[in-house]
């Protein structure tokens, strides 16, 4: 197994590391199949949530721009290709997984990897942690569903002023903008992740993965698809095991024991 990534299974839930810090976790083409294959490595094995991190300092410094060096190369490259090829199905991984995929961005986020970090679904910062929109610096456009996450996360003025100025977004005032959901001081950070991710994977396993669906489909929704919806995907909650057993737990006083079951 490539030493790109490491993951660490926790019971119940899986800790991915990035593990380039020598080039701030940039990403080459082993690291993204090392990446999708511990994402659906804990899939398949039955995790309950998953904490993505980075080794060293940065959290990732998004594409590693050391294999795209013009002066190397005969032609321009196909950019298309890396995006169809490797960002977009990790994006759409992230997004389909049907628990909690938490990150905790514990240093610089820049280009891909700021926007990595947006794909999860519950972001945790060090406040010494920056959010870069560098695409401007080298005359692209953001990519990685970056261009949709920021305008739906922000706003268009902000995403436009994000992504042409390629300003650096401290972790305190993202949390205030809502870009992510909470920034920690630097020696908490990996702790409340943890905690996080932990709680998480003994939670109702499938109605936090329904919660996930529903409000990432919210975006595109009128309100009548997003009542007809939650109404589909509340009949689901309320066959699972869990449902029972959390109505049972609330009537009888005492804390619930979620198995993440259905039916």
């Amino acid at each position: 197994m490539s030493d790109t990534i490491l993951s660490r299974d926790h019971g119940g839930w899986v800790e991915i590391t990035l593990n380039r810090p020598d080039r701030l976790n940039s990403f080459n083409d082993e690291m993204h199949g090392a990446l999708r294959g511990a994402l659906e490595g804990a899939r398949d094995g039955g995790a309950r949530a998953v904490l993505i991190t980075g080794a060293g300092r940065g959290f990732c410094a998004g594409q590693d721009l050391g294999d795209r060096d013009p002066a190397k190369m005969d032609s321009p490259p196909d950019l298309s290709r890396t995006l169809t090829g490797f960002y977009n199905p990790l994006v759409r991984l992230i997004r389909s997984l049907d628990f909690p995929v938490i990150c905790a961005v514990n240093g610089v986020a820049a280009g891909a990897g700021a926007n990595l970090a947006l794909a999860c679904d519950i972001v945790l910062a060090a406040e010494n942690a920056k959010f870069i929109q560098s695409f401007a610096k080298v005359g692209l456009v953001p990519d990685a569903g970056g261009s949709w996450a920021l305008t739906r996360l922000l706003g268009e003025a902000r995403a436009k002023a994000l992504a042409m100025t390629a300003e650096p977004l401290g972790a305190v005032q993202a949390a205030d903008w809502g870009l992510i959901w909470k920034a920690l001081p630097d020696d908490r950070l990996m702790d409340e992740a943890r905690a996080l991710a932990a709680r998480l994977a003994v939670g109702p396993t499938v109605g936090l993965g329904l919660t996930k669906q529903a409000i990432q489909a919210a975006s595109v929704n009128t309100l009548d698809d997003q009542l007809d919806l939650e109404a589909r995907l509340q009949k689901a909650c309320g066959e699972t095991r869990d449902y029972a057993e959390g109505v049972t737990s609330f009537l009888q006083k005492r804390p619930a024991r979620f198995t993440g079951g259905r039916s």
